[in-house]
């Protein structure tokens, strides 16, 4: 199982003047020990399981631009971004750049969107469920036009692109690692099997059950189960029982995940990734 360093917190115990150098000695020493993935979250707030939305937090693909020049092998994506954040031609622009300058280590961890709160505090249209999911998929054919030769128009319900030029290309082939964030059982699971490289499921009790529901929809789309890659998230905090941390991952690995993005809800990033470094050497 590859372990991922999800850093979902900045609330560490260092003056804000240190946050920059804390982040980039936590993502060098997470690839050091042995880490092969490093997220961070796609919001503008602080999420509320988490701490208050007046907690610090990074915009995610600054973020993930500052990790790709202090990292040389890890995977760097967000987990997830909210498609009604960015208009799909721009994100699909973003991933191709983050690409290019981190030598073919982007990968795209997309979503539906969730957080109405963060949306209409910064002015960002937050329109209802069924349409959030249609541009989604739109959202979805659009990056993979974008990361592919044709460079004609793309015309949907929601968006509309005169010409879907994207120079340079990304570096990663046959186009950037893409990831699906949520468990829907109509809609997230279902465009999974049709577009992704990923899922991320909660490993909750009923993660099984979602990874049926998906091997389902995997058989009306006509895709081989086993070529999707089955992600999951959890947590550590300071008191986690480091044995007890590996048999859960163990646990979830019986049930078929490949990967688990670790968060640590800590003040100090640094002994979280020393924690990480003797999981991902305990699990590989």
């Amino acid at each position: 199982m590859d372990i991922g360093f999800h850093i979902a917190n900045f609330t560490w115990d260092v003056p804000e003047n240190l946050l920059a150098a804390t982040f980039a000695r936590a993502a060098r020493e997470a690839e050091a020990s042995g880490i092969k993935r490093i997220t961070v979250m796609d919001h503008f707030w602080q999420i509320g399981n988490i701490g208050t939305p007046e907690k610090p937090m990074l915009e995610g693909y600054t973020a993930l631009g500052f990790l790709a020049s202090h990292t040389t092998k890890v995977l760097l994506h967000t987990l997830v971004t909210g498609v009604i954040y960015r208009e799909p031609g721009i994100l699909a622009k973003q991933i191709s750049t983050l690409d290019v300058l981190s030598g073919g280590r982007a990968g795209l961890g997309i979503g539906a969107g969730w957080n109405e709160e963060e949306s209409k505090g910064l002015g960002i249209p937050f329109p209802p469920t069924k349409e959030r999911f249609e541009r989604l998929e739109e959202a979805l054919q659009i990056c993979l036009q974008m990361w592919s030769d044709d460079e004609g128009p793309y015309d949907g319900s929601h968006y509309h692109l005169g010409r879907t030029l994207n120079s340079p290309q990304p570096l990663s082939k046959p186009r950037p690692y893409l990831m699906i964030g949520g468990v829907g059982e109509q809609k997230t699971l279902r465009y999974v099997a049709r577009y992704a490289d990923a899922c991320n499921i909660f490993g909750s009790p009923d993660a099984a059950h979602k990874l049926d529901v998906l091997r389902h929809w995997c058989d009306v789309e006509g895709r081989d189960y086993d070529t999707v890659e089955k992600t999951t998230t959890t947590a550590i905090t300071p008191d986690t029982d480091f044995d007890e941390f590996v048999g859960r991952l163990e646990a979830l690995r019986e049930l078929g995940f490949t990967a688990a993005y670790v968060s640590a809800r800590t003040p100090d990033p640094l002994h979280a990734v020393e924690f990480l470094g003797r999981v991902a050497e305990k699990v590989a």
